[in-house]
């Protein structure tokens, strides 16, 4: 489906940000039950994330939330994920995500979730942030979904459905206080036809990505325009409904898409445009800390091998409202190999150094 875009008044984002100021904010990413292998992540993988997130160099504040797409551990029926523990270890917020396309039940979401609940209790009540019942389902159901492969998904029926057995399964837990909500895109949320799933949350998570608006102009230097008016939109179909911004990102590899080019300098762009300007004022989980979605060929990740090293600079400028940067030790957080390697490189400039006296003696 095509749609024509219309520059909406920024005053909306300043108001949806202005909304949330006297709440707690959360900043994270994004991360999925297996690796591009199809190899299922376990603890110390995501402890790995967390960790990384946490330690990444010139951070604008602290990255110390995740949004998951899934409770049940990869490979198995109903045991809980393994990045519960992960998070419990390292006191990461969770944006719980309940997987809602292919199926016509989530018996299994729900189990693995109420064992989480017996088993750990407030350690892990207590990190969670929200429910994400879905994930991009209606989307994946649309014209353009379809256009563009994106699998099966669920429409808004079923989605309402789902959300209301979540909020009879979380009623007299730990989580009976948590807004539960739904991700998807931004056209989704757009289209009237979707709106009782905006009737029924408490929050809208919005996945909005100019690089992939290919119908127009997107080159970079027109992507906060481009996000700036597709973001008003989900704010008015939203109502008085809070909206999170749950995906976005630039690739810094990846094939031409539209007029957009995935290049390292673009993405450093774009996360000073949208990260910097949204980081500290809404809550944000961005795509991505790592690569690891078997589905997609571009390139997002922030972090380098799952260390403090960045693929661009984080640093958001004096003025642009971002927390206050963070981790300006660059010798912390680094993997053993690029440490070697980077003792390797001062020890070869110094014996060059000392060689240039010898000659020049």
């Amino acid at each position: 489906m095509k749609f024509v875009h219309g520059s909406l008044p920024l005053l909306a984002v300043v108001g949806a940000v202005t909304a949330q100021a006297q709440e707690r904010i959360y900043q994270g990413f994004n991360s999925g039950a297996f690796f591009q292998s199809n190899k299922a992540k376990v603890q110390s993988d995501f402890e790995n994330e967390f960790n990384a997130a946490r330690s990444l160099h010139f951070s604008p504040g602290t990255f110390s939330s995740v949004r998951l797409y899934t409770n049940i551990q990869q490979g198995t029926t109903n045991t809980p994920i393994e990045a519960f523990q992960a998070a419990i270890n390292t006191n990461t917020s969770i944006l719980l995500g309940i997987w809602c396309s292919g199926t016509t039940t989530i018996s299994n979401e729900l189990a693995a979730l109420t064992s989480a609940i017996d088993k750990f209790g407030t350690r892990f009540t207590d990190l969670v942030v929200a429910i994400s019942v879905g994930s991009e389902d209606m989307y994946r159901l649309s014209e353009s979904g379809i256009a563009n492969d994106a699998g099966i998904g669920a429409g808004p029926n079923t989605i309402v459905n789902f959300i209301r057995q979540v909020r009879t399964a979380i009623n007299g837990t730990g989580l009976a206080q948590k807004p539960v909500g739904h991700v998807d895109s931004w056209s989704a949320w757009s289209n009237s036809s979707n709106s009782a799933v905006v009737d029924a949350v408490d929050f809208l998570g919005m996945d909005l990505y100019p690089y992939y608006e290919s119908d127009q102009d997107n080159r970079i230097e027109n992507a906060e325009g481009i996000f700036d008016d597709l973001y008003n939109r989900t704010l008015t179909a939203a109502g008085d409904k809070p909206v999170w911004i749950t995906e976005t990102g630039w690739p810094f590899e990846g094939p031409v898409s539209g007029n957009a080019t995935a290049t390292p300098e673009n993405a450093k762009t774009y996360w000073d445009t949208i990260a910097c300007k949204f980081l500290g004022r809404s809550n944000v989980w961005w795509y991505n800390l790592r690569d690891t979605n078997p589905a997609i060929s571009e390139k997002f990740a922030v972090s380098k091998d799952v260390s403090a090293e960045t693929t661009f600079n984080l640093t958001c400028a004096a003025g642009s409202g971002a927390p206050a940067t963070i981790n300006t030790d660059l010798s912390k957080g680094v993997k053993k190999s690029s440490a070697t390697q980077l003792m390797r490189s001062v020890e070869i400039i110094g014996l060059v150094s000392v060689l240039s006296v010898v000659v020049l003696m």
